[in-house]
C-alpha cells in the first residue's frame, strides 16, 4: 500500500479504524469541525500530493452533514494535488430516489452522484447500493461490493434446519436467490404494496414457508415497517421461526420499538452505519463487520487486481 493514504470523515470513524487495522495502516490526520451556524470545515493535516487517497465516509444520519463533509474532503484533496481520490461510501444515502416515479420529483441519487464526481472523486467504492443502476449515474469507475459473503458464512454457521431465504419484495428477488443458491436453501417472496414512503402493506407470500425457518434478506432496515410486517405474514403462513439479514441498519423513527415487539428471532446487520446503543436497546440485533471486505477491496484496487473475485 505504498503511496496510499486512508482518511476518515466523521460518518463512521470506527469502521475506518478497523479498515486501517486490516490494511496495517494508520488513518491520516484530518481536522473536522463545524462552525456555530452548522457549516462544516475540514483541513487535511498530511501531505497528499501525488498520492492515492481513500476517503471512508458513509452518507448516513445526519445524511446532509455527512454528504457535505465528504464533498469538502474530496475538494480539499483535489486542491492539494492528490493523484487519485476514491470515495469509499459503505452506505450511499439518497439511493432510494433513483428514478422519477411521480410528477415533479427529483432523481436524488443522480444529483448526489454528480456532486461527488464534480467535487473531484476519481473512483467510487460502495456496498449494497439500494438500486444497482446507480452505478450508471457515474462516469468514473464504481466498485460495487456485496455484503453477501459476510452474511452467508454467518447464516451457514447457525446450521438452520429447513432454511428458506425470503425476499421482502419483488425487487430483492435476485439478491435472495443468490443467498438461497449459496446456502442450498429454498426461496420465498413477500408480495407487498407500498402506499407511501416508509409505509408497507404486506399482501401475500409466494412460496411454501410452513414449518420452515425463514431468513429475510434485504439491503436496508429503515423504520422496520416492511420487515416486521413481513415477519407477521410469514408467521401467519406457518413459519416456525423468522430471522433477518440486512446490510444497512438505518433504524430510524419507531424501528427499535417495532423490532422489540416483533416475534423475529434475530437481525443480522453490518457496521456500514454506526448504530450506537441501538443494539443494546434491542438485543435481537447482531452486528457483523465489513472492515475486512472493504480493506481487501481497497488493497485489490491499489494493486489493480480483481475485485469481483471476492464474490465468486
Amino acid at each position: 500500500m505504498q503511496n496510499t493514504v486512508l482518511l476518515s470523515g466523521r460518518g463512521n470513524h470506527a469502521l475506518a479504524h478497523d479498515v486501517a487495522t486490516y490494511l496495517e495502516m494508520e488513518l491520516a490526520e484530518i481536522k473536522l469541525t463545524s462552525f456555530s451556524d452548522g457549516e462544516n470545515y475540514c483541513q487535511v493535516l498530511e501531505n497528499v500530493r501525488g498520492r492515492d487517497v481513500y476517503v471512508i465516509q458513509p452518507t448516513c444520519t445526519p445524511v446532509n452533514d455527512n454528504l457535505m463533509e465528504l464533498l469538502l474532503i474530496i475538494d480539499a484533496l483535489k486542491r492539494a494535488s492528490s493523484q487519485r481520490i476514491c470515495a469509499v461510501m459503505p452506505y450511499y444515502g439518497y439511493a432510494r430516489q433513483d428514478r422519477k416515479d411521480k410528477p415533479r420529483v427529483p432523481i436524488s441519487a443522480r444529483l448526489v452522484a454528480d456532486m461527488i464526481e464534480s467535487a473531484g472523486a476519481s473512483r467510487i467504492l460502495c456496498i449494497d447500493v439500494h438500486a444497482p443502476q446507480i452505478q450508471g449515474f457515474f462516469t468514473v469507475p464504481v466498485d460495487h461490493l456485496f455484503a453477501a459473503p459476510v452474511f452467508v458464512s454467518h447464516i451457514a454457521s447457525q446450521k438452520f434446519a429447513n432454511l428458506t431465504i425470503v425476499s421482502p419484495d419483488a425487487g430483492g428477488v435476485e439478491r435472495a436467490r443468490a443467498y438461497a443458491k449459496r446456502l442450498g436453501a429454498s426461496l420465498a417472496i413477500v408480495d407487498k404494496r407500498r402506499e407511501m414512503a416508509n409505509v408497507a402493506e404486506v399482501m401475500n407470500i409466494i412460496g411454501d414457508v410452513r414449518g420452515r425457518t425463514c431468513c429475510i434478506v434485504d439491503d436496508i432496515i429503515d423504520t422496520a415497517g416492511t420487515l416486521t410486517e413481513s415477519v407477521k405474514a410469514l408467521m401467519d403462513k406457518g413459519a416456525s421461526a423468522v430471522w433477518a439479514a440486512a446490510t444497512h441498519a438505518v433504524l430510524s423513527g419507531p424501528a427499535i420499538d417495532r423490532l422489540i415487539a416483533s416475534p423475529i428471532e434475530k437481525i443480522f446487520v453490518t457496521d456500514t452505519i454506526p448504530i450506537g446503543d441501538k443494539s443494546t436497546r434491542c438485543p435481537k440485533i447482531e452486528v457483523l463487520s465489513v472492515a475486512s471486505l472493504l480493506g481487501e477491496a481497497i488493497k485489490r484496487i491499489h494493486e489493480e487486481t480483481s475485485v469481483s473475485s471476492l464474490f465468486v
